[in-house]
Formats: C-alpha cells, sequence, structure tokens
C-alpha cells in the first residue's frame, strides 16, 4: 500500500512536534549547566588556558575540556585538578544537580566552599585539597560520605577566618 500525502504530512507532524518538545524540555536544564560553569569560570583567573574552551555560547558544555556529561547531556564531573587556578568557587555549582564528581586539588582556589554544594545530592566525590579555602568544612548533604583527607593542605579550611 502506497504512503498517501496526508499519511506522510501526519507522520512529519508528529516528528516535527516531538522534536520541538524534547527540546524544549532539554534546553532550561542545559542552560543551568551552561550558567553554573560560566559562572565559575568567570570568578577564576586561568593562567594556563585551562578554561579556554567553556564558551557559553556552545550550547553543549559537554565539548568543553575537563567536563564530562552523561547520555542526557547533563554535567556528570568536573576534572580541573592541577590547573593553575585561583579565585572563589562560585555558589552556582549548587545548580548541577547532575554533578557526580568535582575534582578541583592542587589550585590556588580561595574563600568559602559554597554552602549551595550540599544539596548535590548526586556527589560522590569531591577533592578541595591542596588550595587555599577557608571557613567551614560542609558536613551534611553528600559531604558526609566525603573523606577528610579530600580537604587536606588549605591551612585555613575548618577554622573561622
Amino acid at each position: 500500500m502506497a504512503p498517501t500525502a496526508s499519511g506522510s504530512l501526519l507522520a512529519l507532524s508528529v516528528i516535527v512536534l516531538v522534536t520541538i518538545a524534547s527540546t524544549l524540555l532539554l534546553a532550561p536544564v542545559a542552560a543551568n549547566d551552561i550558567d553554573a560553569l560560566t559562572a565559575l569560570r568567570s570568578g577564576l583567573k586561568d593562567p594556563n588556558g585551562a578554561l579556554k574552551t567553556w564558551d557559553p555560547q556552545l550550547v553543549d558544555p559537554c565539548t568543553w575540556f575537563h567536563i564530562t556529561c552523561n547520555d542526557h547531556k547533563r554535567v556528570t564531573r568536573i576534572d580541573l585538578g592541577r590547573q593553575n587556578l585561583s579565585g572563589p568557587l562560585a555558589p552556582e555549582l549548587g545548580q548541577l544537580d547532575r554533578l557526580e564528581y568535582l575534582e578541583i586539588y592542587g589550585n590556588q582556589l580561595t574563600g568559602p566552599i559554597p554552602k549551595e554544594l550540599v544539596g548535590l545530592s548526586n556527589l560522590k566525590n569531591a577533592d578541595f585539597s591542596n588550595n587555599n579555602f577557608f571557613g567551614p568544612i560542609p558536613t551534611s548533604g553528600p559531604f558526609r560520605h566525603i573523606p577528610r583527607s579530600s580537604f587536606a593542605n588549605n591551612p585555613r579550611l575548618g577554622r573561622k577566618c
């Protein structure tokens, strides 16, 4: 049986509607990830260009260096260990609700660990060691399971400043 023009048009319409709907549903999620990573980048000094591919005009942060995503193009890992970065962590990192690994050891990062990170329910491991963080070490949320060694060599961390 040969396809009719109206049948082909209906099939094409369904494909177009599904494509538009899935794009609209996924866009805000990716935008949150991009916003969070852009906020992080804007607050950091990056003399070696580790973040040079972090272009907010690119709608897919999964193509950026030091970022890993899941099959749904959500950020699950940030690997910025030993990149000679300095500056504070952005509180917007708390928007990365699929983040599982945060590796930022061996930089010159400063300031407190943002309290917004305690809401990252998928965070399995983080390494804040060998930086210049100060203030309290979070102990709630996913931080209950992160070993104390992940905060080592931050001379002012764990103290009130």
